[in-house]
């Protein structure tokens, strides 16, 4: 079976895959696959750790910690950080492969472990497979089986942690930003879901000279996402509006999303930062990457402008890919995922937002102001939870719904059904030019799935 999912691997904390003993082994057969193909013979692998800030996220790193060195791999503990910070710290200190402990945006209760290459990408589908493939040599493993081979003591891994890795990463952040700009004149919210950013955000924007109320920034380990972050903006919209601000920011809890909220207190989301920053940056983009989910109104808005515009797959290690195989720099989701390749080599909440404010600076608009040509067609999201996950388009009543849907939407909106990669669900989207329309069908679909899979 496979263990990964879209963003690595995910679960409810205590039962597996996400257990003490699963991760123990996670942290020894991706230890071993390093050592496998290890090129660097005169030092062992080493890897970097970092996390959420969930309660679970102890636990996690002192099993994943256990599991490396056990192997023979060093590794060096960062603490609470972005997972971005752990793209970057990765290449910073030449490890073999960077470990993130975080479910994102999920509740307290779930949490998952993520990896990243040498090179702070994605870790490639090759070696997944192959960690993948020892994990399942382990799992169903004879009982009398030795299933992690003890080494030489001498081999064993250590453990260094870092001191500094917040300024090491703060200080990267700000060197995103044009030096000839400061934020002196901003008024900044920045939500930060209790989550990894907590610390570092409100400092990146602080030492840039914005003037910074930082809410949603007290972590106890269990109120990371809890009705704030990017995926509940209410409350920044609010504070944005509270306190007079020009801009509001909100990460998720792992502090790789943004969404952006204007001096009016409206949401600006990942689709609407993709077109500011295509078409109001310093220099036009070539081309864009969004997703199935990117808003049909984004596409035709880059179309207006004259750039190019493509659609991967969901999940930001898709959009990458497309990015490299188009040689463009620029690409994400509407959730809040957003790739700018020439400052950083993943979705990076705090980096993005840096860029849309220095287009703020350069053009000295509001944040409202750069979205003018941009409409964002109605779009509704139904997500129709299963008893076990099952693909609507194996059933032909389903799938005649889905055409006369199609057909009914063609030349002015979309239809999108597609499984969750995390959970035992269908997510069915409808965009259309009329909002009623988008509403009753989207709803019409998501019953009908649930009366015919249950």
């Amino acid at each position: 079976m496979s263990y990964f999912g879209t963003d690595g691997i995910r679960g409810k904390f205590g039962q597996l895959p996400i257990s003490p003993d699963f991760i123990l082994k996670l942290g020894y057969v991706t230890g071993r696959v390093l050592i496998e193909n290890n090129q660097k013979s005169k030092r062992k692998p080493s890897v970097v750790i970092g996390k959420d800030t969930r309660l679970s996220g102890y636990v996690i790193e002192a099993a994943l910690q256990a599991g490396f060195n056990a192997a023979g791999v060093d590794v060096h503990m960062l603490g609470p950080l972005p997972t971005p910070a752990i793209a970057h710290l990765t290449r910073s200190f030449h490890a073999d492969a960077g470990v993130v402990i975080s479910a994102s945006h999920n509740p307290y209760y779930d949490n998952g472990v993520k990896f990243f290459s040498a090179e702070g990408k994605k870790l490639s589908d090759e070696m997944q497979n192959a960690i993948n493939d020892k994990l399942n040599d382990i799992m169903n493993a004879e009982p009398d089986t030795v299933i992690m081979p003890i080494i030489d003591p001498a081999e064993l891994g250590k453990n260094n942690r870092i001191a500094d890795a917040k300024g090491r990463y703060i200080e990267f952040c700000k060197g995103s930003f044009p030096y000839q700009y400061d934020l002196t004149h901003l008024k900044v919210v920045v939500d930060c879901a209790n989550g990894a950013g907590y610390s570092v955000a409100p400092r990146v924007l602080r030492e840039l000279g914005a003037q910074v109320i930082a809410i949603h920034n007290t972590p106890d380990g269990v109120n990371i996402n809890a009705d704030c972050g990017s995926t509940h903006p209410e409350s920044l919209q609010q504070a944005v509006i509270n306190h007079d601000a020009d801009v509001g920011i909100a990460l998720d809890g792992d502090g790789d999303r943004i969404i952006m909220v204007d001096e009016k207190g409206n949401l600006v989301d990942g689709d609407g930062i993709l077109y500011i920053l295509a078409t109001k940056g310093a220099s036009k983009a070539e081309g864009v990457v969004g997703t199935l989910m990117s808003n049909m109104g984004l596409e035709l808005a880059l179309q207006a402008a004259g750039i190019d515009f493509k659609r991967a797959k969901v999940g930001d290690r898709y959009v990458m890919q497309d990015l490299e195989r188009a040689g463009w720099i620029l690409g994400g989701e509407p959730s809040g995922h957003v790739l700018c390749l020439d400052k950083s080599r993943t979705g990076d909440a705090i980096i993005a937002g840096l860029q849309v404010l220095a287009v703020m600076q350069a053009s000295g608009k509001a944040l409202s102001e750069l979205t003018d040509g941009f409409e964002v067609l109605p779009q509704k999201l139904v997500n129709v939870r299963l008893a076990q996950m099952q693909d609507p388009y194996d059933n032909d009543e389903l799938v005649a719904a889905f055409d006369k849907a199609e057909a009914t939407l063609a030349g002015r909106g979309r239809l999108l059904i597609r499984k969750s990669g995390t959970e035992p669900m269908i997510r069915v989207m409808v965009e259309s030019d009329d909002e009623i329309e988008c509403d009753v069908m989207a709803n019409e679909l998501a019953d009908k799935i649930r009366a015919v899979l249950g």
